[in-house]
């Protein structure tokens, strides 16, 4: 069998010593609680590259990396591309068959999942033992050095590659932007680091600027203002929406002089929520709008132009036709060469907005297809009805936004909420399921037969 071979579309391993681990061996850079200094990590790398070739993963091949946030998971990260091997993400929140389907797709090498783990479900870093196991004797799909996998609009998951020039344009780009944090300070990090906010904005833009990277203890409001107290030195925190609600309903025992800003990804905070937490800590609230396939596209730090933000360094923005594009060089899609997505060099967003002719500055409007986001987690409405659809005893479905992901099925014979439930947890992520079902004997169509897609008319019809 042919053995793969390193693909110089992944970049040479050199980059993550180079851009990534590069520095004095005593400086920390992720303390969990416990210090990590740059030494050790980089030990610790070496250690888990050993472990990967010892298992079969090659250069030119790739990893599954099926772990959740996790000293283990950073120095697998690392060691894979260290290795010149391609990184696939799976969220460990994935059931089993959304990972199978994953790997059935993607053919790595080798797969590294938890053996043992404790600390909590509300652990932000878990105590991970991690296994190798193998899996396929291939060459990766391809050149990149990440894959990362994001909610398609026909219902399987599209599979997003960046490569190892593009990761490293990226961090770059994070040092040119004003309101990041500086090296010598902290970065507060809640988002996960298998997607692209905590991944880049906080993971390796981190280790590239000697910025420490703290994840608080717990998922709590009590612990991220405990995180930001135990020590002197600034602290930014990077969450999403759902962090500053927690922090916003969270009262801080004494002053905090370390907290520097919030920053925060994803869907825009309402207002509301925005207003109580500058009421209530009185630092900057910045936003960052990104996406899987790009990175960081536009940020507004200072808070100045909220809800505008300005494009990030090297980024274009344009409209046309009432949708946001953004400069992208080529196509990020593996497998897919889809022109409603990407073409002659621009990523087509399918989000609605504006770029003003004379600032520069982009708002942002909302969705122009079925995503949602669900605690910072983006979730395609249509791969979770397409799931729903296909379910045995079930005639036709349709999912909607109302106040949370609800579904409203017709059945095709018995079928229960109880049994419903049950067979989507096996096939659908926690984040990703319906929080409300409701069985009709009859879905509301069209004049033409198209099922109803109106969330008054569909709640009508479930009365």
């Amino acid at each position: 069998m042919d053995r793969p071979t390193e693909n110089p579309a992944a970049g040479t391993p050199e980059w993550v010593d180079d851009v990534l681990l590069a520095g004095p061996a005593n400086d920390i850079c992720l303390r969990l609680p416990e210090p990590v200094e740059r030494g050790t990590l980089r030990r610790l790398v070496g250690d888990a590259q050993t472990r990967l070739a010892a298992a079969g993963l090659r250069p030119g091949g790739a990893a599954a990396l099926r772990l959740p946030p996790s000293l283990a998971y950073v120095v697998n990260l690392l060691a894979t591309w260290r290795t010149g091997a391609q990184a696939v993400l799976l969220d460990h929140r994935l059931t089993d068959h959304e990972v199978d389907r994953a790997l059935e797709r993607l053919t790595p090498q080798v797969v590294v999942a938890p053996v043992r783990s404790g600390g909590g479900a509300l652990r932000i870093f878990v105590d991970v033992t991690e296994g190798v196991t193998p899996y396929a004797d291939r060459p990766a799909v391809s050149g990149h050095a990440v894959i990362q996998l994001s909610s398609g609009s026909t219902g399987p998951s599209k599979v997003i590659g960046r490569t190892a020039d593009d990761l490293v344009a990226e961090v770059h780009r994070y040092t040119r932007i004003d309101g990041v944090a500086l090296p010598g300070e902290r970065i507060i990090l809640l988002p996960s680091m298998v997607h692209v906010l905590g991944l880049v904005g906080g993971l390796l833009y981190g280790l590239h600027a000697g910025v420490e990277l703290v994840p608080p203890e717990r998922l709590s409001g009590d612990a991220v203002l405990a995180a930001i107290a135990a020590d002197d030195s600034p602290a930014t925190v990077l969450g999403v929406p759902f962090h500053i609600g927690l922090l916003a309903s969270t009262r801080p025992t004494g002053p905090l002089p370390q907290f520097k800003r919030m920053t925060t990804g994803g869907e825009l905070v309402p207002a509301a929520v925005a207003r109580a937490f500058t009421d209530r800590y009185g630092v900057p609230l910045g936003n960052m709008y990104g996406m899987t396939e790009v990175g960081v596209i536009g940020t507004d730090l200072y808070g100045r132009h909220r809800p505008s933000i300005a494009p990030a360094p090297g980024i274009e923005v344009r409209e046309v036709d009432g949708e946001l594009r953004v400069s992208c060089p080529a196509s990020p899609y593996v497998g897919l060469s889809d022109p409603t997505r990407w073409a002659d060099g621009w990523l087509h967003t399918r989000d609605a907005g504006t770029v003003d002719p004379d600032t520069g500055l982009v708002t942002v409007r909302g969705r122009l297809d079925s995503q949602v986001s669900v605690g910072g987690l983006k979730v395609d409405l249509t791969e979770v009805e397409t799931t729903v659809a296909g379910l045995p005893g079930v005639a036709a479905a349709v999912v909607v936004w109302d106040n949370g992901i609800t579904a409203y099925v017709q059945p095709d014979g018995p079928l229960s909420e109880e049994v419903l439930d049950k067979l989507l947890a096996e096939r659908l992520a926690g984040y990703k399921r319906p929080r409300t079902l409701h069985l009709l004997d009859q879905l509301p169509r069209t004049t033409t037969g198209k099922l109803v897609r109106s969330v008054d008319a569909l709640r009508a019809a479930a009365t």
